[in-house]
């Protein structure tokens, strides 16, 4: 979307007669979106959020995502907290994104704890609009960064910045519609928001309470045909007898390393659809999207794209370089970029051939005796086992080395016992096939399943 070209969320959600053309699906309600161009969730409130730096920390992402497209051009900033913060971590977030106001989905119990004078409440019942139509203002945009412990770190975007990847009412086969398995308070799912919103499409918000089976069924439900989340998500996903609940024309994958075992598994399960998966980080902003079905990148990207993107390979990591990116870390002061531009993205790419392959981030390598190994690249080699579905390695402490690896493995399906032994030595061999040494797991653990935290990324805890 090219800056200017759309005021604020708003202008995007139409304003016809046929109210079963687009809405937002949560786990209880919908909403019509041509109905929330005439009324309004905020029940009256809205003009005193006007210029508010306002925290939206609602417990379901409809409410969530209806306090968005009310308040973008309204309020001076927008702070989205997932619902997974620490309490603890709360003053220094609000402190930190000088919030004013608090936006939840219920009654106003929290406002004491938190010392935010003004709270309002948001939901699916809409009242009509009264207030009159005034310039939208350009709404910062601050999120939560993901994979950090402690207190949060934050980043602030502008809308254009955050859509700039978008193209807006891209011709498509027939009617559209997302769903998602990520939280839109994350970078991640907040662009599958902006995709249906700017692109003329509905949206099929998922929810932690709901086990990934009755998502499934909710997707089918609503005839998603474009489906994003991360590897993990998708490993999850097809696990479940209810996979075949819906038949997407688009299958998306983001947020952590596509292996070409993923890839294979989501083709052949969704034979008629396009499975493509896509680089972004909150920091650094969607660098580009591969849709020809093979893990990696073409080396061929590195350097100026034809989107305006610039990247390159340096110590290792890629780099990106774009007015996608954000525009500042809030609170610390921290560089985001570097004297050129370029964001670390921490993500670690190697180039075999004519295509460049990630191994790891750069903080997760685990030291066996000094020598290096990245977790994923093992679980690349293990999740190509015909019986594997998806693989955790990890560090085990060692006195003599310091670390050793060992993987945790869920498989397809629960074999007989004699079976089990022999699936670990089939894993094992592949593995001192295709690693070196150092990098061979030293123990294969088969679990029944492995934790997936908010941000839908494989729990690691590094020992």
């Amino acid at each position: 979307m090219p800056p200017g070209d759309v005021g604020s969320l708003r202008d995007c959600l139409g304003d016809t007669a046929d109210r079963s053309a687009r809405h937002l699906h949560g786990i209880d309600a919908s909403v019509a979106l041509n109905d929330l161009a005439r009324g309004t969730s905020l029940g009256g409130r809205l003009p005193e959020l006007r210029d508010r730096s306002v925290l939206i920390a609602t417990g379901d992402q409809l409410t969530t995502a209806l306090a968005l497209i009310e308040l973008d051009g309204v309020a001076r900033r927008l702070i989205l907290c997932p619902p997974d913060v620490a309490p603890e971590h709360l003053p220094s977030v609000i402190a930190d994104a000088e919030a004013d106001a608090l936006v939840t989905a219920t009654a106003d119990e929290t406002r004491g704890t938190l010392g935010i004078a003004l709270a309002v409440t948001c939901g699916p019942a809409l009242t009509p609009r009264t207030e009159d139509r005034v310039a939208p203002r350009q709404t910062e945009w601050v999120m939560f960064t993901s994979g950090t412990t402690g207190a949060p770190k934050m980043v602030q975007h502008s809308l254009a910045g955050l859509t700039a990847a978008i193209k807006r009412n891209a011709g498509h086969d027939g009617p559209v519609v997302w769903g998602t398995f990520y939280d839109i308070r994350r970078y991640g799912g907040l662009q599958i928001f902006f995709r249906a919103l700017l692109d003329g499409g509905s949206l099929i918000l998922s929810s932690p309470k709901e086990p990934i089976g009755d998502h499934l069924v909710r997707l089918g439900a609503h005839g998603a045909t474009h489906v994003s989340g991360t590897p993990s998500h998708w490993r999850r996903a097809l696990m479940s007898p209810s996979v075949q609940a819906m038949s997407p024309r688009y299958v998306r994958l983001s947020g952590e390393i596509a292996d070409q075992a993923i890839l294979d598994h989501l083709r052949a399960c969704y034979p008629r659809a396009r499975v493509g998966h896509a680089y972004a980080s909150t920091e650094a902003g969607v660098g580009f999207e591969v849709d020809d079905g093979l893990a990696g990148f073409p080396a061929g990207m590195i350097g100026r794209l034809p989107s305006g993107v610039d990247m390159k390979v340096e110590h290792g990591t890629l780099r990106i370089r774009s007015n996608r990116t954000a525009v500042r870390y809030v609170g610390d002061g921290a560089a985001l970029a570097d004297h050129d531009g370029f964001v670390d993205t921490g993500d670690i790419v190697e180039r075999r051939g004519e295509r460049y392959f990630f191994v790891g981030r750069s903080n997760g390598v685990i030291n066996v005796g000094g020598l290096k190994v990245h977790p994923e690249e093992v679980e690349a080699v293990i999740n190509g086992h015909p019986d594997v579905r998806m693989s955790l390695v990890r560090p085990r402490k060692s006195p003599i080395t310091g670390a050793l690896v060992v993987a945790d493995v869920v498989l397809r399906d629960q074999p007989a016992d004699a079976r089990l032994a022999q699936l670990q030595g089939e894993i094992l061999r592949r593995c001192r096939e295709a690693l070196t040494q150092h990098k061979v797991p030293t123990a294969i653990r088969f679990v029944p399943a492995l934790a997936v935290a908010a941000t839908g990324k494989l729990a690691r805890h590094h020992a």
